[in-house]
């Protein structure tokens, strides 16, 4: 399948009309019409229904519609940044990132990289797993991550560990407390991210299970909003790094826990061997800034 096909298809189906696409699209209605068949059997469904009075999508032709517009548009919208790189010589700087690590410095790098005028700044929301891959195919240049994965072309730093606290609903009988685990998993457990996997999900079970503690999971989310939506609706409580205790949300509580050593680590991974760009060196001086300063408590 070509993005071709995807643009008659458009064309075709805002027109519903195979003589006036074809005028559209500067071509004779026979070949469109060999086309949009070509494309209905690759895709292995009837996109339109054919009529005395015309075309008319069929609801798979409806689905089919929405998401080939939304490539379209990615991939115009791609085309002309890369055309606005070009003509500005910027250079382009990829960052993965999981949700949570989001809500502390990252954004403060973000922010002063983009002062750079020669810096145009790709951000990713991807797994650890995901980022490795990424950093490996030169999709992205730096990743933020939790999970400590051994990968001979990728190195990982780790920059500090953060506590681990506990979101619960407001007037849950722990929200006044330093709960423990073992009274944590007394309690419906809300776990996120549901996919992909491994990730945060794990780290939370195992701390769980390296105690011997049985949970009853309620809830699975793919996103940090969405968990603490689902906290915020007493469907169960969930656990989450100190960051997060900075998304101010109604009907939430965030707690210290009272078992010692429960952290989660940020980690910043990069792909090994490399010489480091003149960007990558003034990322790496950002970070070692903001770094000292989480550290030292001067960023809480």
């Amino acid at each position: 399948m070509e993005l071709r096909h995807l643009r008659y298809f458009c064309v075709v189906a805002e027109e519903l009309n195979l003589t006036c696409a074809a005028e559209r699209l500067h071509m004779s209605q026979p070949p469109l019409s060999r086309q949009i068949k070509q494309l209905e059997q690759e895709v292995g469904a009837d996109l339109f229904e054919r009529g005395p009075r015309g075309l008319r999508l069929t609801p798979t032709g409806l689905f089919f519609q929405q998401h080939a517009l939304q490539i379209l548009e990615k991939v115009d919208a791609t085309v002309e940044a890369t055309r606005r790189m070009a003509r500005s010589k910027r250079v382009l700087f990829g960052i993965g990132f999981v949700p949570s690590v989001f809500y502390g410095q990252l954004p403060l790098l973000v922010r002063d990289l983009r002062q750079k005028d020669n810096v145009e700044l790709s951000l990713a929301e991807l797994t650890t797993v995901q980022q490795i891959q990424a950093l490996k195919a030169g999709r992205i240049d730096m990743g933020f991550g939790r999970m400590r994965i051994d990968d001979p072309e990728v190195e990982q730093e780790v920059l500090f560990d953060e506590p681990i606290m506990a979101a619960v609903p407001c007037g849950h009988p722990l929200a006044d407390t330093k709960p423990t685990l073992a009274q944590l998993a007394e309690y419906p457990l809300v776990l996120f991210p549901a996919q992909p996997r491994p990730s945060l999900a794990d780290m939370t079970l195992g701390l769980f299970r390296r105690r011997g503690l049985k949970v009853t999971v309620a809830q699975e989310a793919n996103e940090l909003q969405t968990a603490l939506a689902l906290v915020a609706s007493e469907i169960g409580i969930t656990l989450v790094p100190e960051q997060v205790k900075r998304v101010q949300r109604d009907g939430i509580v965030y707690v210290y826990l009272a078992d010692p050593g429960l952290t989660s680590p940020v980690i910043c991974s990069r792909r090994k061997g490399e010489a480091p760009s003149p960007i990558m060196q003034a990322a790496n001086a950002i970070l070692e800034v903001l770094v000292e300063n989480r550290r030292s408590g001067r960023y809480p």
